[in-house]
């Protein structure tokens, strides 16, 4: 649709201050949703590094398992070499032979001291990962109760605000459609700028909406003849009188009713 440059000044108000509505709507929208998106992206990264963490832990116990067991057959090689050595020590010809079948036999002992030194000390890394595999898998399954309340409490907000949320977002392009470029982009810029995305407000009591710097009395008189666009200079909001604001919000109401 062609934006209507022709249009008066109080038409332009007008929809300006629709289109504020329209938007203040979709932030209420948002605002009820709050961090609800954010606790669940957080929570599903926290669930994935704990799944994560339970898989490195599992993979550690195989492999401290199979280091085990390497350990136990090599307790078992060195046994068998104990055995041999043991029988050819009964048959050597010279001290040479049995000093050095000695020196393996010594040797192969030390293997199995050390190997069960090992397992020993493999045993208490796996009673140490099975602790911290216990304590992870409680705690996944806390998060993973938490997050499947907060998407569950997600989907029901969704449910109910994303129809009417869709519907206000192709209600606010239509009005930035009926206003011309400048004045929707003046109206970004200040919705952008400003505490609760406020850029269009009435005058209440004497003051900008949402502020305490009092309006002069002849600029009052001015916003209510609607012959111009008029910012506060304190807040560079756009001003409009009660009377307008009053009438478009009832306007906007209804029609938010039927969305």
């Amino acid at each position: 649709m062609a934006k209507k440059e022709d249009s008066s000044v109080e038409a332009k108000l007008r929809a300006l201050y629709d289109l504020q509505l329209i938007d203040s709507r979709v932030d209420e929208i948002r605002n009820v949703r709050g961090e609800l998106p954010l606790e669940v992206e957080d929570l599903e990264d926290e669930v994935l590094g704990l799944k994560t963490r339970m898989d490195k832990l599992k993979s550690d116990l195989e492999n401290i398992n199979f280091e085990i067991g390497a350990k136990k057959n090599l307790i078992e090689e060195a046994k068998t070499l104990i055995k041999k050595y043991g029988e050819q020590q009964k048959n050597v010809r010279n001290s040479r032979e049995f000093n050095s079948i000695s020196k393996e036999l010594e040797f192969q002992e030390l293997e199995i001291q050390l190997a069960e030194k090992n397992i020993k000390e493999f045993k208490a890394q796996i009673d140490q990962k099975k602790a911290v595999i216990s304590e992870t898998k409680e705690r996944l399954s806390e998060r993973e109760a938490h997050l499947k309340h907060k998407k569950s409490e997600l989907n029901a907000i969704l449910a109910e605000t994303e129809k009417e949320e869709k519907a206000l977002l192709e209600e606010s392009i239509k009005f930035q459609d009926k206003i011309e470029e400048r004045l929707v982009k003046a109206y970004a810029r200040i919705r952008n700028n400003v505490k609760n995305g406020l850029a269009v407000v009435p005058i209440e009591r004497g003051a900008s909406g949402g502020s305490f710097f009092t309006i002069p009395p002849q600029v009052q008189v001015e916003i209510a003849s609607r012959k111009k666009i008029i910012t506060d200079e304190h807040s560079g909001r756009i001003l409009v009188d009660p009377t307008l604001a009053e009438e478009e919000s009832e306007k906007m109401q209804k029609m938010f009713a039927k969305l």
